[in-house]
């Protein structure tokens, strides 16, 4: 059967982080051309190692929410061919931040959507594959989420700024765009980590093995899903997928795990005993979501199942990171 992603070249921005690093690796085994455009703000060259250094690969420092850096980005790598579909990842993944901050989740979540699809417009690339998020859904307690769920109610602005660049996303593909993939990310885990709960555990410990505080007081429950598998679903959906504009939920089938169980479970890879520490409210930070639990039957009919779980990614990538870490 031949490769259905064979001489295509694929952009991907924020290709730096340690989403797009994994994602990266499985294209070019695909044999695609890439071009990576990050502004470094969490990724870095560095994560993509020897990936950075193939010929096949173009990596640039760029601002993608500004569409004319996009386009100079693109153009100083022409000669690894036309790029005929992006993947578009970059975004601010520093919820607390965009708290403080709205700005930064409308310049760096919204606006880098919004760029994109000028510079998909302008040079005719139809394809494009969206990462979005499960805080689109809001806080609906123990409802059990699908991709149908009403009404989207974000509580952060992280989440605000996801499901704007999805409806906007949606009105390209009525106005010029041939299709469009949406990902509604779980809680991801893996490395090159740059941040999460798992990444700030282990950093505490590190600063100080006796003590480890958690912010909230870890009953918070969600799935979790390794970076390893996400890559997998989303080339699934990419190649199997029909639909103009598909909205799809990729995450393990399970109910999730508990804060409380990922603290228990880093204080038992790192080693030692530290006193675990927990806050008084069910939330972490503002625009936490406490509790959610996806629904992927969508996924699963078009043929798609995780065989691994939250607690299986969670340990695998506790065991990555700390290793990493610690090297």
């Amino acid at each position: 059967m031949s490769n259905p992603l064979a001489a295509e070249v694929h952009l991907i921005t924020g290709g730096a982080g340690f989403i797009g690093v994994n994602l990266a690796a499985a294209l070019l085994e695909r044999g695609c051309n890439l071009v990576i455009l990050d502004n470094f703000s969490r990724g870095s060259r560095a994560n993509l190692g020897a990936l950075a250094d193939d010929p096949r690969v173009g990596v640039a420092q760029v601002d993608c929410s500004d569409a004319g850096a996009i386009e100079a980005g693109l153009t100083g790598f022409a000669s690894l061919g036309t790029v005929t579909e992006i993947w578009h990842l970059a975004a601010n993944s520093d919820i607390p931040a965009g708290i403080a901050d709205p700005r930064i989740d409308l310049t760096d979540t919204f606006l880098t959507t919004f760029a994109v699809l000028q510079v998909m417009a302008a040079r005719g690339i139809e394809t494009l594959n969206f990462a979005s998020t499960g805080a689109v859904y809001g806080d609906l307690g123990d409802v059990e989420l699908r991709e149908t769920s009403a009404p989207l109610e974000p509580i952060s602005n992280y989440g605000a700024m996801k499901l704007a660049s999805e409806v906007q996303i949606r009105a390209a593909v009525e106005a010029f765009l041939g299709r469009a993939n949406i990902f509604r990310f779980p809680n991801v885990v893996g490395v090159p980590a740059t941040h999460g709960v798992i990444y700030d555990f282990v950093g505490k410990l590190l600063a100080d093995p006796s003590r480890l505080e958690v912010l909230g007081d870890g009953t918070q429950r969600k799935p979790y899903f390794h970076c390893d598998t996400l890559v997998e679903a989303m080339l699934f959906i990419r190649d199997r997928s029909a639909l103009a504009y598909g909205v799809y939920n990729i995450g393990p089938s399970d109910a999730g795990v508990t804060v409380k169980w990922i603290a228990e479970t880093v204080a038992d890879v790192f080693g030692g005993e530290p006193e675990i520490v927990y806050g008084r409210e069910n939330r972490g930070w503002v625009g936490d979501v406490p509790k959610f639990r996806y629904n992927t039957d969508k996924l699963r009919q078009l043929g798609w199942t995780a065989e691994i779980g939250s607690q299986a990614s969670v340990r695998k990538a506790i065991e990555q990171i700390v290793a990493l870490r610690r090297s």
